[in-house]
């Protein structure tokens, strides 16, 4: 398996990790996503400085702070966690997890284009 690919499985298993510890809040789970975060910085340090690349890790430790105890600054990195993730049903689960609201998309985005606003009395109602 090539590097890129691995650290892609890993990411993904990180993010997973993280979901479920926003879930739990069991040591297990937070050392599952520490683990998890120190393989993929094993995997992208640059050559010769295996040991010293600890981006991944440290950003996983702040998101778990932020998640147990939260601070002033929670919210904000919590939600720049939320706005990397690629995986819709993940962000939703996630975002629920951590208690963050999120701007509701309609799932259909002509709906938008269908809603008539032009009175009280048709607010929100669908044109067909």
């Amino acid at each position: 398996m090539n590097t890129q690919a691995e650290t892609g499985e890993r990411h993904e298993k990180t993010v997973r990790a993280l979901l479920r510890f926003a879930v739990t809040n069991d040591n297990d789970d937070r050392l599952a996503v520490l683990a998890a975060a120190s393989q993929i910085d094993k995997l992208s340090a640059p050559q010769g400085h295996p040991d010293g690349f600890r981006f991944f890790h440290r950003t996983s430790a702040e998101l778990c702070l932020a998640i147990t105890e939260p601070h002033s600054g929670s919210a904000a990195m919590l939600r720049r966690h939320l706005e990397r993730m690629t995986d819709e049903r993940m962000k939703r689960a996630f975002a629920a997890a951590v208690e963050l609201d999120q701007v509701k998309e309609p799932a259909n985005p002509r709906s938008r284009a269908l809603e008539r606003t032009d009175g009280p009395s048709s607010h929100g109602k669908i044109i067909t």
